[in-house]
């Protein structure tokens, strides 16, 4: 069945409030470049339909160390901003120009994988998302916000508002390896955030996997490899390794798990050879 109702609220109260008045039988998106071709393709048959296109949460504002994008901010828009590099760069990597100029932050942290190549960067980075719901307002970290493939922490009634990012304290790098150099599904990207010491050892380690688990993912242990060392072949070495142990790759038609988590030692100390250099 076709859509039957479109909504295009012009506030997040009308949002909001539309979606406390139909529930789970409302399906929300922004740029629709993730929900339009699953509709066109009759995979996806829903019959109400909200944009937030003009739900005012296009901003950018920061303050206090953090920046916060709203969840509409285009990728487009992160392509041209300043503050957070890294973001810039993961841009670069996701789709051509017509995406990115519909594509959306708060979007993109919905793409299962091996899309949401924004996601993995905004892990790295430590961002915690706001949620809104009629009930009021909660804070939550990226990093709990996903529960299992296609599953994640969003309540019944809320929608993500905002991402808050804290501005980068140390270096940064992304790597993304794909059968193509442009516009290409990712069998491994990287998104990394160290931070040092004057004696050059590590006080702060992220490092963020996409397309080698069920969401965009923190290799935590891997992390721990590198606290209180220096960045040396050695450590890098070991943590590349242990990221490989802990992610969960999967096999489609672009590459099976076995070459995925091969994929992820050369990336990941690709990676953090950067961030050494």
């Amino acid at each position: 069945m076709a859509v039957q109702e479109y909504y295009l609220p012009k506030s997040l109260e009308q949002a909001l409030t539309l979606l406390a008045d139909h529930g789970d039988t409302l399906l929300v998106m922004a740029g629709g470049t993730i929900a339009m071709p699953l509709i066109n393709d009759g995979i996806s048959m829903p019959e109400k339909v909200m944009g937030l296109r003009h739900a005012g949460l296009n901003t950018m504002q920061t303050g206090d160390g953090v920046v916060r994008f709203g969840a509409t901010t285009t990728l487009t828009q992160l392509a041209q901003q300043d503050a957070v590099p890294l973001l810039r760069e993961a841009v670069g990597h996701i789709g051509g120009w017509q995406i990115r100029n519909m594509g959306t932050l708060g979007g993109n942290l919905f793409a299962p994988p091996p899309a949401g190549d924004l996601a993995v960067a905004l892990l790295a980075l430590d961002t915690r998302l706001k949620l809104v719901s009629r009930r009021g307002e909660r804070i939550v970290p990226l990093s709990e916000f996903y529960t299992g493939f296609m599953a994640t922490a969003l309540a019944s009634g809320e929608l993500v508002a905002e991402a808050q990012v804290p501005l980068p304290r140390g270096k940064t790098s992304y790597v993304k390896y794909g059968r193509k150099h442009a516009n290409t599904p990712a069998i491994v990207t990287v998104a990394t955030h160290v931070t040092t010491a004057a004696d050059g050892t590590v006080r702060e380690a992220r490092i963020a996997l996409n397309a080698v688990g069920p969401h965009p993912l923190r290799a935590r242990r891997a992390e721990q490899c590198l606290m209180g060392a220096p960045l040396t072949p050695a450590t890098i070495a070991e943590a590349a390794r242990v990221a490989a142990d802990e992610c969960d790759p999967f096999t489609d038609a672009i590459a099976t798990d076995w070459y995925r988590r091969r994929m992820v030692t050369v990336f990941v100390k690709r990676a953090l050879e950067s961030i050494a250099a």
